[in-house]
């Protein structure tokens, strides 16, 4: 397959579905446009819809290009990412045309640093950012759009005081506290020092994020999950808290797929925690072909652990116990990764 290298391409083939046009532009600028809204709203409003489009078209292009990977050339390559960035470039020269004539909209400027965070140029992104919170430091979503620049290129310390701004600016938005549950998790070091605390605390912090995110969405599987997932990274394991979390998400799942993801989940915490009789029963529920591969590496590890082999030394016979495998159920999306499973959530910030 033709390696289409954009940054872009990871946000337009996620698995979440993508928020409506309105859900955008309220989303990425604060506000959201109404009837009565002003002529330069308006204006940008057009200019958000043409970037919504623009992205739609790329997204439909490469879909279209790598499900006919295997007669694709080089150069056919090579001219699909020219005509991805002349598509891009006509949307970009809109944003420039309308922050030329309105320099002093705030908002302008924070729909054009998400485009550019959407198409990879995030240096350039956090510029826009920049300019946007000098003249409207009071809307929650540059904050907390800059809070996802530093914490994914550091001070992370920086990212940390910009979600606590966003937070404090509006209390109710779920993603906020997502994305600051994750950073917290993601780089405990950093909390430790900046919030004076050990490491358990870290834990609880993110925790406690992650369910005030919850409580504001409770109908969100992929904050559920991204919650479930942390238990993988607190030493020793807190069994009965990642069953209920991953219980709690169970409720949620809107699809066959994404249930079964948790039944993976679920074997995979009742091994560890030696529940093999109910780790067995739920792996016997997993039916969907696109787990078979985990679902067969958790048989071997319950076998494994329901008869961990033995290390004779000089002075005694020492059973070992097994490793649980490292697997990964992409329970938030339509697919499965069996890669190596990283102890972080699988989150990625939002806007």
């Amino acid at each position: 397959m033709i390696d289409l290298t954009f940054g872009l391409l990871g946000a337009l083939l996620a698995t979440n579905q993508p928020l409506a046009v309105s859900n955008v532009i309220h989303e990425q600028t604060g506000i959201a446009i109404t009837v009565a809204a002003t002529p330069e709203e308006r204006e940008l409003h057009e200019v958000m819809l043409a970037d919504d489009a623009s992205q739609d078209d790329v997204k439909a292009w490469i879909e279209e290009f790598n499900s006919q990977s295997h007669t694709n050339s080089t150069e056919e390559g090579k001219a699909l990412n020219t005509r991805i960035l002349a598509r891009f470039d006509r949307v970009r020269g809109a944003y420039d045309n309308f922050l030329i004539r309105h320099p002093d909209s705030a908002h302008g400027f924070l729909a054009y640093g998400s485009f550019l965070n959407e198409i990879g140029s995030e240096d350039k992104a956090v510029e826009q950012y920049e300019k946007s919170r000098e003249l409207d430091p009071k809307n929650p979503a540059v904050w907390n759009n800059l809070a996802n620049y530093y914490g994914e290129h550091s001070p992370q310390t920086k990212a940390f005081e910009y979600y606590a701004q966003a937070i404090k600016l509006n209390p109710g938005e779920p993603i906020y506290y997502q994305n600051f549950a994750t950073t917290v998790y993601l780089y405990r070091k950093d909390a430790r020092e900046y919030f004076n605390i050990n490491e358990q605390q870290v834990f609880d912090k993110a925790l406690g994020l992650y369910q005030q995110a919850m409580a504001l969405a409770p109908d969100s599987f992929v904050i559920a999950t991204d919650y479930a997932e942390s238990y993988y990274g607190i030493k020793p394991l807190r069994t009965n808290d990642a069953l209920m979390a991953w219980t709690n998400a169970l409720t949620i799942a809107h699809t066959d797929t994404e249930r079964q993801g948790v039944f993976i989940h679920l074997a995979r915490v009742k091994i560890a925690a030696g529940f093999f009789d109910e780790a067995r029963a739920q792996l016997a529920a997993i039916t969907n072909a696109a787990y078979a591969d985990l679902k067969q590496r958790l048989i071997r590890s319950l076998a494994d652990h329901e008869h961990p082999a033995t290390v004779v030394t000089t002075n005694a016979v020492r059973v070992m116990p097994p490793e649980l495998p490292a697997v990964v159920a992409t329970t938030n999306a339509a697919t499965v990764s069996s890669n190596l499973f990283s102890a972080p959530p699988t989150a990625h910030l939002k806007e």
